[in-house]
């Protein structure tokens, strides 16, 4: 094949011309092990930079996040010292204001009323005529009573006049020994006759006099259960009036068993009453049932009030204020603070955060108030109205007295 003669020559004087170029490319030098790791390490660096800029953040809110729910889930509560007892405590007891003689009266002899003459809330003194009663019946019988007296009488001194004579001839031998015997035992049984007719006129006499009812005391009449002309019955069934006296009333209180030590006869006992606020009336123990009632484990006492103007009635409920020293070390809590479950009477305390259920026994209990006779020190911080799902062992967070005020609204 022919070449073109140009191309030669064109192809020639190009590549001096190439060879010639003043322009030359730069020559890369290897990386060398130094500058790679410190690459990598930079490397290394910005990502751990990265990491903990974004981890430690989330560990810090999940460590907060669960601080407070722990904090959430340990209950809040308000502990209080429990307040020592004075060493005489006012034992407040209800009695039972009674009168000081309360007597039902009833008809020891049949018949129908014929009057009455004192009506309920009258004052009588003693030996009073209160009703007349009607009794027919009881005086025929008086009347054949005396008449068979009189019969008895009359038979006993004919008897009587009959053994004279016949002892006065069995001497002369006019009379035999018989007949004087005979009339001697018809005198003696005569004469048992004539004591049995008088104590008959006399069980009859005793009747009617009944027919008249008097006043068994001094006292008022509080009842009048009879009106004129109504049959009267013997016996317990038919109460025709009821009296009672006043003038001084008994009032009878149950003092519990721990406290029977401190009740003394002769110690004063003031009484208030709902009717009369703001009144004491001093009243004196006088005696004791000296025994404790295995049912009540209480101990009755008697308190005797002086009520010469009838202020107080009978029938009414006081409350008796008795002076006892308490027993043990006594601590008085708010209501609140106990704690009522199938183990019996407890409170809830705290030690280092640790809440205790503390088995306690109960005094005098006021409403507001509660007496704990045993299981509490005088160190103790009780738990003031515990959760009800407080159990032994649990963590507890104790409030300030400033967490206390703003959980209270400021108060």
């Amino acid at each position: 094949m022919s070449k073109h003669p140009h191309s030669s020559a064109i192809n020639q004087g190009e590549t001096p011309a190439a060879h010639g170029h003043t322009d030359h490319a730069p020559e890369r030098k290897p990386i060398s092990m130094r500058q790679a790791l410190v690459g990598l390490f930079c490397i290394l660096l910005v990502m751990t930079v990265l990491t903990i800029t974004g981890i430690l953040p989330r560990i810090q809110a999940r460590t907060t996040l669960e601080q407070k729910t722990v904090e959430l889930a340990t209950p809040s509560v308000i502990a209080i010292q429990p307040t020592p007892g004075k060493p005489i405590e006012d034992l407040v007891l209800p009695g039972n204001v009674t009168a000081y003689t309360d007597s039902p009266i009833y008809s020891r002899t049949p018949g129908y009323l014929m009057h009455w003459y004192y009506d309920i809330g009258a004052h009588v003194k003693k030996g009073a005529l209160l009703a007349v009663i009607a009794t027919p019946e009881v005086d025929q019988e008086l009347a054949q009573a005396e008449a068979d007296l009189k019969t008895a009488e009359a038979n006993a001194k004919n008897a009587k006049i009959q053994s004279d004579r016949y002892n006065s001839l069995i001497a002369s031998h006019a009379v035999s020994q018989q007949n004087t015997d005979i009339f001697t035992y018809q005198a003696q049984s005569t004469a048992a006759q004539v004591a049995s007719a008088r104590a008959n006129v006399q069980r009859l006499e005793e009747l009617t006099s009944f027919e008249k009812i008097y006043a068994p005391f001094s006292g008022v009449v509080t009842a009048r259960n009879v009106d004129i002309g109504q049959l009267i019955n013997v016996g317990a069934g038919n109460e025709l009036f009821h009296m009672q006296a006043v003038d001084t009333l008994r009032v009878y209180s149950s003092v519990p068993e721990v406290y029977s030590g401190s009740v003394k006869v002769g110690e004063e006992v003031g009484l208030t009453l709902p009717e009369h606020p703001g009144e004491v009336f001093e009243g004196k123990v006088v005696r004791t049932a000296r025994a404790v009632d295995p049912a009540t484990r209480t101990l009755l006492v008697e308190v005797d009030v002086a009520n010469p103007k009838e202020a107080l009635l009978a029938g009414t409920l006081a409350q008796a204020h008795f002076k006892v020293a308490p027993v043990g070390n006594v601590f008085v809590l708010p209501v609140s603070a106990l704690i009522f479950r199938s183990a019996g009477l407890q409170v809830g305390t705290v030690r280092n955060g640790i809440a205790h259920l503390v088995t306690v026994t109960m005094g005098q209990d006021d409403g507001r108030t509660v007496q704990i006779n045993t299981g509490l020190n005088k160190d103790d911080l009780v738990i003031q109205d515990p959760p009800d799902s407080l159990v032994d062992g649990e963590k507890v967070r104790v409030l300030t007295p400033s967490e206390v005020v703003a959980a209270r609204g400021g108060f």
